[in-house]
Order: C-alpha cells, then structure tokens, then sequence
C-alpha cells in the first residue's frame, strides 16, 4: 500500500444519507462504498447504529457493514450514539465505532436527550463494554466532539468544555478524538488555536477533523488544521449531509474538492481522482433530486494535472 500523508475518511454513506428525503436502496449504498473503495479510499464510515424508527436510512446498517467487510484493505466505520448501538456495531464486525459527544448541552439534549456528561458516562460504559471482548473481537473506539466551534441552538461553545471532555473521552478509554465543526462555525484562526490547546492536553490522540462547508470555510478550516498536525479528515461525496437535529447544520467538506486540493498541495491522499468523480457521478443517478455540492464537478481538472508525487 502507497505512503499517504493525509487520510480521508469517506462519511457519505453515514453522515451524507442521515438527512436526506428519500431512502437509498441498498444496492447502491453498497456499489457506492465498492466504487469508492477502489478509488483508493481506505476507511469509510458506512452507517450508524440508531433506531430505525429514528432514521429509517439505516434500517439496512447490517446488511451494509456485511458487504463493506468483504472489500480488501477497507477500513469499516460506523457511528454509534450509545450502548445498544455499539453492541450492534460489534456484533455486525465493524472495525471502528465513532462516538459522537456534543459540546453543546442544547445540541446533546436535541441529538441523544443526555447532557454532555450523561454522554461521557455513556461512553464510559462502551469503552467497558469493548475490555471484556477479546482483543481480535474489539473494535477501535473512536471520540468525536461534536459542536466544538458553535452551535445553531446555544451559539458560541465555552473552549475550556471542549478541552475538558477531550480528556474525559481519553480518559475513558478513547483510542483517538477528533473535533467536529458540526453546524460550520468554525474559521481557521479558531480551527488552530482549538485543536492546538486540545492537543496539548491529550497529545497524538487528537487525531482527526470533521469540517462542514456551511458557510464556505471548509477548505480553509481544512488547511488549518493540518497545520496543527491532524492526518485525518472527514468529508462527504458531494458534500452530502448535515445533522437532522441542528438546525442549518449543512454541506460536509467535499470529497472530490478536498482531495484536489491536498493533491494540487503535493500532499497524497492515495486517491485516484478521475475514480473519484466517476463515483460521484454514480451516486448522483442512485440520488435523483438530492442537492450536491462542490465546484470541482462543475469545473473539471485542471489541464495538466498531476497528483501527488
């Protein structure tokens, strides 16, 4: 496998299909995740573990993380947002549960009905839960503080709370944090100086970004925070998502147009782009009436362009 600088983790299929109107068969949630796969991509974050009820997009989350599982070299995500769910995720054989713990007490309450710390004894008993299952059984734990830069109900959130449950998640049992810009708040002097004081509490367990385009500073907010020493960013096929219970909360950073833009910057993502576009191109037919972002499937490569070397 090729030497990559910067991972892209791929949560489409997640994050991108948990707001929109109409179910995506099952079938092409499945093609999707095959084509982007062999586009180079390398972890996908493939559905979450909720009540059906709550969102009927992943009454199929099983059957999704079974055939995710066959494809070589993928690493298969899934976000959990409690107990049961992880349970579920272990039980379906993902390689990674991704915990969402918002810093905002008013987004917390509206997305899981626990306060912020209710949300951190919640993972304390999943990180429980993964000790007493064999070390070959056990799933990496993954820690996302949700709402870190703002929030559409309580607005600006206090950076000492973001600090402080990092290290509750690290704590607990965490095997990696990483702060998300949910409703897309964020600007880059924010993005360095937040990610700088987390990661001077809890180190190289700090390890990801999860930035949403909402007011155009994805990119931006993007570059930043590899200044600081992030390797991983979240983003979407076309910018697909947003969270059902933020309002406002939409436009992940693009897929396509992230990765131009690291490897316009010499930086390899191991990602074919031409492969790339195909896919979105692909998932726009499965889509019809969807709302896609990005400006790199209006404009087109650049002539003569070249990945990274």
């Amino acid at each position: 496998m090729s030497t990559i600088d910067v991972e892209i983790s791929e949560v489409g299929p997640r994050d991108g299909l948990q707001n929109t109107k109409q179910f995506m068969p099952t079938e092409a949630k499945k093609a999707w995740i095959t084509a982007e796969a062999a586009a180079g991509v390398r972890e996908i974050e493939v559905c979450s573990f909720v009540p059906p009820k709550l969102i009927p997009q992943f009454s199929d989350a099983a059957e999704v993380v079974a055939h995710a599982l066959t494809i070589p070299g993928l690493s298969v995500a899934a976000l959990i947002p409690n107990l049961k769910g992880a349970e579920r995720g272990v039980a379906a054989g993902v390689h990674k549960l991704s915990f969402p713990l918002s810093v905002s007490k008013g987004h917390s309450q509206s997305n899981v009905r626990k306060t912020p710390d209710e949300q951190l004894a919640e993972f304390r008993r999943i990180a429980d839960f993964l000790r007493t299952l064999p070390k070959g059984k056990r799933p990496a734990l993954s820690g996302g503080l949700s709402t870190a830069f703002g929030c559409t109900i309580d607005g600006p959130v206090d950076e000492r709370e973001v600090v402080r449950l990092a290290v509750g998640l690290v704590e607990a049992g965490a095997d990696d944090v990483g702060l998300a810009d949910t409703v897309g708040y964020a600007n880059p002097a924010q993005i360095k100086r937040l990610f700088t004081a987390v990661r001077r509490e809890i180190g190289d367990r700090l390890t990801g970004a999860h930035l949403h385009n909402t007011r155009g500073l994805g990119l931006a907010n993007a570059v930043a925070a590899l200044e600081t020493g992030i390797k991983t960013l979240d983003s979407s096929l076309g910018g697909l998502g947003g969270c059902p219970y933020a309002p406002g909360a939409s436009g992940n950073v693009v897929t396509e147009d992230l990765v131009f833009m690291l490897e316009a910057m010499g930086l390899r993502t191991g990602i074919d782009m031409e492969k790339l576009l195909g896919v979105r191109r692909q998932i726009e037919a499965a889509l019809p009436g969807a709302e896609f972002h990005g400006n790199l499937a209006m404009a087109g490569l650049p002539k003569g362009f070249g990945a990274a070397a």
